[in-house]
């Protein structure tokens, strides 16, 4: 009869579990696994499981972006070689900063984006330097390419566009924010980059800046995908 009472607590689980899925159960959404992806909502533990729900979820991900600020348009999946290509992108056109040349991301990693615009650049931006960024400045996204640009070498987030390279901001009382030129220094302009750097670990995969290596020493790089990387 031992059996009996780890039997009925785990129909206990299965039970309270369903019951918080289906709602009929309330609790904070903050402690909630299956609660939705919100713009508004600060990130607590469950919000990277929430992003990784939505790259199995292609409409569940247009959805969540047509709740976000961003001025996208959708594009045809689309195949241009040997491990390069994408499925469920869109095309970037502004943040609502701008952002220059549209450039292409996969939905995942344009839920990425509009969070950290959101949660990160924009708070950031205003606490540190007092004044809104009107601009982002890249060296773009989409690219069939290896690492690094290394012939033989695996292939690049670049290539199935999951992977955006920030260069810098333009503020919207026109001060502009090299990553190459402020990265290094002791000044307010350092500190909100290296902000945008570790908030942005909140929400991509990997986050590589030029303390990671010399080959990042002029932007930022901000991709979803199979590593964990935050230097």
């Amino acid at each position: 009869m031992r059996w009996i009472a780890p039997l009925l607590l785990v129909a206990a689980v299965a039970a309270f579990v369903l019951g918080v899925r289906s709602g009929r159960i309330a609790v904070p959404e903050r402690w909630n696994p299956w609660a939705p992806l919100r713009l508004e909502a600060p990130p607590d533990t469950f919000t990277r499981l929430r992003l990784a729900r939505l790259s199995a979820d292609p409409a569940g991900c247009r959805a969540f972006l047509e709740t976000t600020p961003l001025d996208y348009e959708a594009l045809p999946d689309r195949a241009t070689g040997e491990g390069c290509g994408f499925t469920n992108a869109v095309r970037v056109d502004a943040l609502p900063a701008k952002v220059g040349a549209p450039f292409s991301l996969s939905c995942r990693a344009a839920a990425s984006l509009a969070l950290w615009q959101h949660h990160v650049l924009e708070p950031a931006a205003r606490e540190i330097l007092g004044a809104d960024v009107a601009r982002i400045e890249h060296f773009g996204s989409y690219a069939c390419r290896n690492v690094n640009h290394r012939e033989g070498g695996r292939r690049s987030r670049h290539a199935v566009a999951e992977a955006l390279d920030v260069a810098g901001f333009v503020l919207a009382d026109g001060r502009r924010i090299r990553v190459l030129k402020d990265w290094p220094v002791d000044s307010d302009e350092a500190r909100f980059l290296h902000d945008v750097r570790d908030g942005a670990c909140r929400y991509f995969d990997g986050v590589y800046s030029p303390d990671y290596n010399a080959a990042h020493r002029d932007h930022l790089h901000l991709d979803r995908g199979p590593f964990r990387l935050c230097r």
